[in-house]
């Protein structure tokens, strides 16, 4: 074939060939924004357009992949503007500051003939069994401003076990047959006649916390410091006093044995990357007469903010 027939029909294969070339880039354009080059293939993703970055990322799998994203690259979804957490455990100690006049607590520290009376060593507890355990059925977090100052609320049950010394033998009576014979008002406080190896009050509150939550990297909470601070109301829905002894084995009374049954108390968590921790305290005490204790609380929060 001569090069003067060659020469058309070479033009006429080229610019069927461009033709088709240029009708398959734009119907990949348009289906799926993906225009391919040679072996260059460029993905541009047009979601999410509103107060964006462009940001483009070379694939490692595909290196002559050129994806063309747009994203708010501050956003994350765990500070959206109400985000929940769910099932938030602590652990942690119970105690209270004990301002208890003993020279004035009325009726309810009962002295049993023969026994020495009740005074404010018999309340020490044993500091590293007294524990509190709390479940946090859900922890919700507003946005107040710009990320950084959030409300914190949530609601879950407190559990207080205030363990004694194996030195004291207190028990805590209401309407029993004993009581009766004694012929005493109900309830009170006695020295029992026996010790005990195991002896601790235990106090269950449902309870809701509110808190202001500070934060320092909105943009990675686990990196910077958190700080809460505010309130939280408990109501009282369960009272026990658990002992355990040779000569009753075990035992279980319960009571409201004239507890306050509600729960006023400050509230405080401080978390620095994963770790963060809790601590409460009421200025009120846990009795509505007879004993001054203000309880307080410190320990470990298991949360993912």
């Amino acid at each position: 074939m001569n090069r003067t027939k060659l020469l058309p029909l070479l033009t006429l294969l080229f610019t069927s060939l461009f033709v088709t070339a240029q009708s398959d880039s734009n119907r990949i354009f348009r289906q799926t924004d993906t225009v391919r080059i040679g072996k260059i293939v460029i993905i541009k993703n047009e979601s999410n357009t509103e107060g964006v970055n462009k940001k483009i990322i070379i694939s490692k799998r595909y290196p002559r992949k050129i994806i063309i994203s747009k994203r708010n690259l501050s956003s994350t979804k765990a500070f959206s503007k109400v985000s929940t957490n769910w099932f938030v455990f602590d652990f942690g100690f119970s105690n209270y500051f004990d301002k208890t006049d003993y020279r004035n607590t009325g009726d309810f520290l009962y002295n049993r003939q023969g026994a020495a009376p009740l005074g404010k060593s018999d309340f020490n507890l044993n500091t590293g069994k007294s524990l509190n355990v709390n479940i946090w059925f859900f922890m919700q977090r507003i946005n107040l401003i710009k990320k950084y100052v959030n409300l914190k609320y949530g609601l879950g049950i407190e559990y207080d076990n205030y363990r004694y010394k194996t030195s004291s033998n207190l028990s805590y009576l209401e309407k029993n047959t004993f009581l009766n014979s004694l012929q005493a008002p109900s309830p009170i406080v006695i020295r029992d006649s026996i010790g005990f190896s195991k002896n601790k009050l235990a106090l269950n509150y449902i309870t809701v916390p509110l808190m202001l939550n500070f934060i320092t990297n909105p943009a990675n909470a686990k990196k910077g410091l958190s700080l809460s601070m505010g309130l939280s109301a408990g109501y009282l829905y369960g009272v026990r006093n658990k002992q355990k002894s040779e000569e009753r084995g075990k035992e279980k009374n319960r009571g409201d044995y004239d507890l306050e049954r509600f729960k006023l108390s400050y509230i405080a968590e401080i978390g620095l990357g994963p770790v963060r921790l809790y601590g409460s305290y009421s200025p009120n005490s846990i009795f509505s007469k007879g004993l001054v204790m203000k309880p307080y609380t410190i320990g470990i929060r298991l949360s993912n903010w």
